[in-house]
């Protein structure tokens, strides 16, 4: 996501749309899965270069409004189509700090786009505003060979609490590496389909009913 700790971390981050189906998580609760409406990409981003380590930096007030229109040219003019854009606050953990970092960024929408059109916007991203990577993700059926990630999103999650959490669980901030939150409380995180069963703990840990969670299954890349 942005030329920092964030996605040297990995196994991160935030943000789409309502779904229906349901579908068996991992272990014996349910959630709801992604069956319809997703977009066929998403990219995750920032034009922040910078570690941010303080949660009251002013620069985590951006709304990235200048950002989200030059994305949306890049996405146009690679020959995608743009669909919704939402703000995040990330909270991530770095290892090599040994504390919490934070960072503002954007969730985008990408439509009429395959896996190679997808990767190739992510890398114009990249070297345009100079990150080591911006993380993709697509949906794809639960049984697909090529699944092997899946994006949670749980309502009802603060900025504050998920910083709280993820400090107060070492194993969650080493292997999950951290999340984000839309605007509106909305939890999402992105993490290999192999800690589905740590992500539902974390995400039941941070006080979010699991039947009220949504789960899409896909693959997801860190591209530079």
């Amino acid at each position: 996501m942005r030329k920092s700790i964030a996605w040297r971390q990995l196994r991160v981050l935030v943000s789409v749309s309502s779904l229906t189906l349901g579908v068996v998580g991992a272990g014996s609760t349910q959630a709801s899965a992604a069956g319809h409406g997703c977009p066929a990409g998403e990219i995750f981003a920032t034009n922040n270069t910078a570690i941010v380590t303080d949660p009251a930096d002013p620069r985590l007030k951006t709304s990235l409004t200048r950002f989200d229109h030059e994305v949306r040219g890049i996405i146009r003019t690679n020959g995608a189509r743009p669909g919704a854009s939402k703000l995040l606050d990330g909270i991530f953990w770095s290892g090599a700090l040994k504390q919490a970092t934070y960072e503002r960024s954007r969730e985008f929408d990408v439509n009429k786009v395959g896996q190679d059109g997808l990767h190739h916007v992510a890398s114009v991203i990249a070297k345009r505003y100079h990150q080591e990577s911006v993380l993709t993700f697509r949906c794809l059926p639960r049984s697909s060979p090529e699944t092997e990630a899946v994006e949670i999103q749980a309502p009802g999650v603060s900025a504050p609490r998920l910083r709280h959490e993820l400090l107060a669980n070492p194993e969650a901030r080493d292997e999950l590496g951290g999340g984000s939150v839309t605007l509106d409380r909305r939890l999402i995180l992105v993490v290999p389909l192999a800690d589905l069963s740590l992500a539902e703990k974390f995400t039941k840990n941070l006080g979010v009913d699991w039947n009220t969670v949504e789960v899409r299954y896909g693959d997801r890349e860190f591209v530079s």
